[in-house]
């Protein structure tokens, strides 16, 4: 029978086999879960980077530093344990390093390192043992750490150097804001010299507090957090400058009291201003305003973008080679995210690329400042490929031809890439890649850990969503796959904003215990980036906006109607499974789409979207007040009477992202309504079970997957 004449949804079905071959060994969910600990992903050169100062790249390998000449691929030579140990007896292993250049390097050691190779000389820098957060500067020779809610600098002559002092808990400083939207990963940015620290700044005085119950003391107490809801007051923030030399700290002139939001922190590389994005809490306009470092007056706004759905700016300015003016900024406004060239007078002087595909992040220039190196989708969304694009004519040059997920570090002056890259059919691959010839050369090879283990194949499936986007699709089958057999599902879902699941990567992306689950139980396990998930452009995810879970289910449908089209599918034994965002949509498609699903397992799942916070919810969502009917359609509790089969939800009992609240408001309705679902919960764990408790999470899952899909 021919599937596609049958079921015109589907695109096209692209079969890439694994190199997953069938032996003789069982991989049992405890492997496949602690597989990193248990050297079942590829083998990677370890700290592999490059010279900050010169083509050579270098690795550790036995105990010994490795450095590599790009230009000949020979070695140039190698530093030992036993040399470095001459300067650190107590050393027992080579320790991971970083800012390696020609006569040294730093690593962590009881605080930060920095050893002379060549002279042996010696600089540490440690910090109070408490200490959180910590960010090094090797040009000031210094480290931004946190403790509790204040900001501290430690050096080599003092370790505890006071940048802020509030004794009230609502001011926090140092840490990252906003929950960690908009690109935000941490809270303290070095000058390019060193000469100041910035830092993030939040008063959450108008933040409610939500409660959380530590269980391991005696009697259990309250743990509180801050949690800002949507809907409900929100933290104000702030920017404080602290001067090295002078002791001062001056904080830019940000009125924080809309609640408004303040991310991608650029230095200018004069270190006399700083740039930064400030977007309306409603997450419709953001502005980049230049700040002077001196005064901390704003001195102009660069640029203005609205959108009316929504605007993320995710990524610094990146300011060109030689230049304390002109930069890079990057934007999705033509509906893919693109370069864009402005200067800090606020002319924008053009648009650099017009790719109708994802640029992910700059990697740098090359020394002439005449090209500027990126990474992008390329075509292929599941992919992720380097490009050189001149920034003269925006001519762009592909780098890496292997079909994969690339990742790639730029030399120092432009002339060479070290690239990692995997796909479906690769476990692995390290290269050189010349960036004027566009010569690739081999330097690792990575053997696939599971070729004797008994796996299935692995294929990427494409598929139409109703308007006829194309979908996203992996399948896995068991290992001894039989046409002839009929085999129960497990469709594996995520499915929310900023994530891929399906990528032309190791495993095609999935987690290595949902393989080893198909083969282990003899099932099919699917998964589909249906429209909303990352990497696609504005309009594929911005559908999503005030009716979550609405063409996302949909899309997953589709996969589903797939699936039933398959000779080998039971369609009458299957189950769906995830967490988070995915955990709002498995117990969103169970309780909405009764009957399709025999069973469902929900974790850290989200409810009711108005429990979940701010930053990220009225973004996708609104306020509740401005869209109480999206709010209420997708509040999951309101579908309980639905349940055709079996339920379970879990979360961790101290979870700060996706609080208990959800999963308790859920088993309130089934209570109310005298409906049975099945509940666990990890104590003291929050949003991620992780640890050797993870093993026991999977095996939970996959027992009630099997148990309730018979």
């Amino acid at each position: 029978m021919n599937i596609t004449k049958k079921y015109p949804l589907i695109l096209c079905l692209f079969i890439a086999f694994t190199s997953l071959n069938a032996q003789d060994k069982t991989l049992t969910l405890e492997d496949a879960t602690l597989g990193y600990w248990k050297g079942l992903y590829p083998e990677q050169l370890q700290s592999l980077q490059w010279s900050q100062d010169s083509n050579t790249y270098i690795y550790l390998q036995n105990n010994e530093l490795i450095y590599f000449d790009a230009e000949s691929n020979q070695q140039s030579s190698v530093y030992s344990l036993d040399n470095l140990q001459k300067a650190y007896p107590q050393l027992k292993r080579f320790p991971s390093i970083k800012n390696v250049t020609a006569s040294g390097f730093d690593f962590n050691m009881k605080g930060m390192n920095s050893f002379n190779t060549k002279t042996s000389e010696k600089y540490r820098v440690s910090t109070n043992e408490n200490g959180e957060n910590h960010d090094y500067s090797s040009t000031a020779k210094a480290i931004a750490y946190t403790l509790e809610n204040n900001l501290y600098i430690a050096t080599a002559d003092n370790p505890k150097i006071t940048v802020t002092h509030f004794e009230d808990k609502n001011i926090v400083s140092g840490q990252a804001i906003a929950r960690s939207e908009y690109g935000i990963s941490k809270g303290t940015f070095w000058s390019p010299n060193g000469n100041y620290l910035a830092f993030y700044q939040k008063n959450e005085t108008n933040v409610k507090e939500y409660p959380l119950v530590d269980i391991t003391t005696y009697p259990a107490t309250s743990m509180p957090i801050k949690y800002p809801m949507a809907g409900l007051g929100s933290e104000i923030p702030a920017v404080g400058v602290y001067n090295m030399n002078s002791q001062n700290t001056t904080y830019l002139d940000i009125d924080g009291s809309d609640n408004h939001y303040v991310t991608n922190l650029t230095w200018t590389p004069d270190e006399k201003y700083i740039l930064v994005a400030e977007i309306n809490r409603a997450t419709t306009q953001y502005d980049v305003n230049l700040y002077d470092v001196t005064t901390g007056n704003k001195v102009k706004t660069i640029l203005t973008e609205e959108n009316n759905i929504w605007v993320e700016p995710e990524h610094d300015a990146v300011f060109l080679p030689k230049s304390n003016t002109d930069f890079i900024w990057l934007s999705e406004k033509d509906g893919f995210k693109n370069l864009y060239l402005y200067n800090t007078s606020g002319k924008f002087k053009k648009q650099l690329t017009k790719f109708k595909w994802v640029v992910k992040e700059v990697l740098g220039f090359d020394k002439n400042g005449k090209n500027v190196f990126i990474s992008g989708t390329g075509p292929d969304a599941r992919e992720t490929h380097t490009y050189k694009v001149n920034l003269r004519s925006g001519k762009a040059t592909k780098l890496t031809p292997q079909k994969g997920s690339h990742n790639s570090q730029l030399s120092y002056d432009g002339q060479y890439v070290l690239d990692v890259y995997s796909s479906i059919n690769v476990p692995g691959e390290t290269q050189i890649i010349n960036t004027k010839t566009g010569k690739v050369t081999s330097i690792f090879q990575s053997k696939n850990p599971l070729q004797d283990y008994k796996l299935g194949t692995q294929e990427f499936v494409d598929l139409k969503a109703n308007d006829g986007t194309l979908l996203h699709g992996l399948l896995t089958k068991p290992a001894n796959f039989d046409a002839n057999k009929k085999y129960p599902v497990l469709i594996y879902v995520y499915g929310g904003p900023h994530a891929q699941m399906v990528t032309n990567s190791f495993l095609g992306g999935a987690s290595m215990w949902l393989p080893a689950f198909a083969s282990l139980h003899d099932y099919i396990v699917f998964t589909l980036d249906n429209r909303g998930s990352a990497n696609r452009g504005f309009k594929f995810e911005s559908g999503i906006h005030r009716q979550l879970g609405e063409l996302e289910m949909q899309d997953q449908l589709k996969g589903v109607a797939y699936l039933k089209s398959l000779p080998y599918v039971d369609s009458d034994r299957m189950t769906i499974n995830g967490w988070s965002f995915g955990g709002f949509m498995a117990s969103s498609l169970m309780l909405r789409h009764p009957g399709t699903f025999t069973s469902a397992v929900a974790g850290g799942p989200v409810i009711d979207w108005k429990y979940y916070e701010a930053m990220y919810g009225e973004r996708y969502m609104d306020t509740p007040q401005e869209n109480p009917e999206g709010y209420e359609n997708s509040r999951v509790s309101k579908y309980i009477t639905n349940l055709d089969g079996k339920l379970m939800l879990i979360t961790g009992s101290v979870d700060p992202v996706v609080v208990p609240q959800h999963s308790m408001t859920l088993l309130k309705a089934a209570v109310d309504h005298n409906v049975q679902v099945d509940f666990f919960a990890y104590p003291m764990h929050e949003h991620n079970v992780r640890g050797r408790d993870r093993v026991n999470l999977i095996e939970k899952m996959a027992n009630y997957i099997v148990e309730n899909n018979q």
